[in-house]
């Protein structure tokens, strides 16, 4: 049975926010009100055009740079608006403070200027209109280069702030955002295939493709100037939870047996360990990616390798096979997922399509996966919850960060119309 498409549920109509960024009412028994920390904000132009630690932001070491919060508001109203600020002694900072929607450009917003005594002190911006029920973008910027001007913390007081929703985490990345494949446990699977449209493509994103119990695999914006294909294999034992791999037992460690052409191969540590392979490639956005996982039983091991659809050339390219020790099992735990590992770039949106997905089995035959189940990381359980997943196009969706209101509940599964016939993957031989 064809499952809904599409199924947002706004978190205001829920009525349930974390006690923990619901606003308090102010000592005095007077209007409720919020402070959200500068290093939960984000940076513009550049979002790594300062350094965001777990104290004090300093924004505006270049002309034109600037400083926003987003907030999720159940109600529109007025809020009264500060921002705490030090400025060096001596100087003197005009501040602008503008209030928008996150899809609309800020408006000219109210200007106060600050002179310096070195000091922490609440610049009031007086009543500010929150105009309607969603997301709000609170952007500070300067009129000048002010190196030397520290930001502190955002603070809002009024009605609407008693139901308003923000991170105050200083982890500022999006929720990571999961497709979980339901296979029966009893199929022995030895290929896992699926295609990947990347839709944004904002900087420290995963797009991974063809997940399973032992590896991952998958497309990546490194930076502005790198993108990469990677596929990862996982140590046994404690390889899916040790940072350092010299603690992992030396016959639990996956061993490299192959890799392509141009592919760099190494270990990861610090998010469990094992062996990493990448080839560094210029993908498209827009563009359809192709993947494909196969799994070899190999006695007590079990070799998988990573196989990608080189676009240019028209044919199926190794990027590397690891054997995993202590498996000798097929494929399991099929998933994809999509992530924002880097933090600086959360406010921005990340959306992918996925599919078709299909499964080759023991004897050959292949089976189509038209099913997949929405998950989140602990990110997306209360400190992002601009994170869903739909179908689209004949394909599932996923899609978080940017502050876009609706959400998806956890274990929510979808169903996306069946392509018809498996893929033609035609392996070079050995």
């Amino acid at each position: 049975m064809l499952k809904p498409t599409f199924a947002f549920v706004l978190a205001a109509a829920t009525g349930v926010l974390p006690l923990a960024i619901r606003a308090q009412s102010s000592p005095a028994g007077g209007a409720p009100a919020l402070e959200v920390p500068a290093n939960t904000a984000y940076l513009a132009p550049d979002p790594e055009g300062a350094r965001v630690g777990r104290g004090d932001v300093l924004p505006f070491a270049k002309a034109g740079s600037s400083l926003a919060w987003f907030g999720e508001f159940a109600h529109s109203g007025t809020v009264d608006a500060r921002v705490t600020v030090t400025v060096p002694a001596g100087e003197t900072a005009r501040l602008r403070l503008a209030v928008s929607g996150t899809g609309t450009p800020a408006a000219n917003g109210i200007m106060r200027e600050v002179r310096g005594t070195g000091a922490p002190v609440a610049v009031s911006f007086g009543d500010v209109i929150v105009s309607e029920r969603g997301y709000t973008r609170f952007e500070l910027s300067s009129a000048a280069a002010a190196p030397g001007v520290r930001v502190t913390a955002l603070r809002l007081e009024g009605e609407p702030a008693a139901e308003a929703h923000f991170n105050l985490d200083p982890r500022r990345n999006a929720a990571s955002v999961h497709l979980r494949y339901p296979v029966d446990s009893a199929l022995t699977v030895t290929g896992f295939y699926n295609e990947v449209v990347a839709v944004e493509d904002p900087v420290t994103t995963y797009y991974m493709a063809t997940g399973f119990a032992r590896g991952y695999f998958g497309m990546q914006v490194n930076s502005p100037t790198e993108r990469r294909i990677i596929f990862s294999v996982w140590d046994a034992g404690d390889g899916t939870t040790a940072k350092d791999r010299s603690t992992v037992a030396r016959d639990d460690q996956v061993q490299l047996v192959a890799k392509g052409e141009g592919v760099v191969a190494d270990v990861f540590g610090n998010e469990g360990t094992g062996g990493h392979s990448h080839l560094v490639y210029d993908w498209k956005t827009g563009s359809t990616q192709r993947f494909y996982v196969t799994a070899q039983l190999d006695g007590t091991g079990t070799i998988y390798s990573g196989w990608w659809f080189h676009p240019e050339r028209r044919q199926w390219q190794l990027i590397a096979s690891f054997r995993a020790p202590k498996d000798g099992k097929g494929l399991r735990r099929l998933y994809s997922f999509s992530e924002d590992f880097g933090g600086a770039t959360g406010h921005l949106v990340r959306k992918a399509r996925y599919g078709p997905q299909w499964i080759t089995l023991a004897d050959g035959s292949w089976r189509e996966l038209t099913e997949a189940t929405f998950t989140h990381d602990a990110t997306g359980k209360a400190n992002r919850l601009d994170r869903f997943m739909g179908v689209e196009d004949g394909r599932f969706f996923l899609q978080h960060g940017g502050f876009v209101p609706g959400v998806t509940a956890s274990g929510t599964s979808f169903t996306r119309p069946s392509s018809g016939a498996p893929p033609r993957v035609e392996l070079p031989k050995p």
